[in-house]
């Protein structure tokens, strides 16, 4: 009889020890699942849609709980979303932010509660509160979208005069410094020499700037500029510094004639390879886009993520370019790629990025 009560108690023991096991998540933290913020700028643009759900998904197969938000680019609301996420005890928060610069109080409240801070895509501006940055080499963006426009008009070769006009993006996002560096760097030369003429005289990121990437904005200032500067001239090229501002230049060029075997667009460059782009980039109405595979950034910011949670230093590949204001930021840095005509189906449909039916 004892021998059997004694093998009672060691099977109750045995069972009672594999249901502490089973609640400890893939985080392996604790028993309580890990809370990560998920700050994205707005459900507007494509990409940022894809963003958040690439990084929810990610997450959550690790095992962590995901608030995520998108702010509409607002950034009173964007503050109230990090608010909200410091309360629910979010132990990491990833933030896309609208204005780079507007965020110093709510991440310092962050930092004080010991909640670290990923800035995602963008530079976050003025505080020691971040932790790392993930991105793509914004600087090659821009020097691709340059070096497209020297290779298709054939600047290297002296080609020229054309005339050459100017889109980027918001002032408070300091992407448009290392996009429109990386242009410049490229094209500044075939300005100065006359190569490339901007009859608008428009050439400064402030005078080429786009707020908030609208594409309606875009498309207002580019019927200006032809109306103003274009009505007995064609412009050869554009750089635009994403898909939305490129689809604004389009709306307005279409406008203004182009698009028609007399009068085919102009080289325009773009960013994102959003699907209404890769569209146009087929169509022809639109040169090129630069590539950025989300999925990877994702991928790279749960890495982050991980090495948080568990105490450890992240992997980065940049400890000197990007200084906040405040702090040189670590960051990993991917490669972007160029898209066209010539390789869309290679880079987008074989990589399963899209369908061929979304591009239809």
């Amino acid at each position: 009889m004892k021998r059997f009560i004694g093998i009672a108690l060691v099977v109750v023991m045995v069972i009672s020890m594999v249901g502490c096991t089973t609640t400890e998540t893939d985080t392996g933290t604790d028993s309580k699942k890990v809370t990560v913020g998920v700050s994205m700028p707005t459900k507007s643009l494509q990409r940022w849609n894809q963003d958040g759900e690439n990084m929810k998904k990610i997450l959550e197969e690790k095992g962590y709980e995901v608030e995520l938000e998108f702010a509409e680019n607002k950034t009173e609301s964007q503050i109230s979303q990090i608010e909200n996420m410091i309360t629910k005890g979010a132990e990491v928060i990833v933030v896309a932010a609208i204005d780079g610069s507007a965020l110093t109080n709510v991440l310092d409240s962050a930092k004080k509660d010991g909640i670290e801070i990923i800035a995602y895509d963008r530079l976050i501006m003025n505080t020691d509160a971040v932790s790392y940055y993930a991105t793509f080499d914004n600087y090659n963006v821009g020097k691709i979208q340059g070096e497209y426009i020297e290779e298709k008009l054939g600047l290297k070769d002296g080609n020229g005069p054309f005339n050459f006009e100017i889109a980027t993006g918001p002032l408070d996002d300091n992407n448009v410094v290392f996009f429109y560096g990386g242009a410049m760097d490229v094209l500044q030369k075939y300005i100065d020499n006359g190569q490339l003429v901007v009859r608008s005289g428009q050439t400064t990121r402030e005078q080429a700037a786009t707020p908030n990437w609208d594409e309606q904005e875009a498309q207002a200032r580019m019927d200006n500029i032809l109306t103003a500067h274009y009505t007995d001239e064609r412009i050869d090229a554009v750089l635009c510094s994403n898909d939305s501002v490129s689809l604004g230049v389009q709306s307005a060029l279409k406008s203004a004639g182009y698009g028609t075997s007399d009068k085919p667009m102009p080289i325009l460059t773009g960013q994102d390879a959003n699907i209404a782009n890769v569209k146009a980039i087929i169509a022809g109405d639109q040169s090129m886009s630069v590539f950025k595979d989300t999925r990877a950034l994702a991928e790279k910011v749960a890495e982050m993520v991980d090495a948080i949670v568990n105490g450890e230093e992240a992997e980065v590949n940049d400890t000197e370019t990007y200084f906040n204001g405040v702090k040189v930021v670590p960051a990993y840095l991917l490669e972007p790629k160029f898209v066209d005509k010539t390789n869309y189906k290679e880079l987008l449909i074989d990589s399963g990025y899209y369908t061929e039916d979304q591009l239809r």
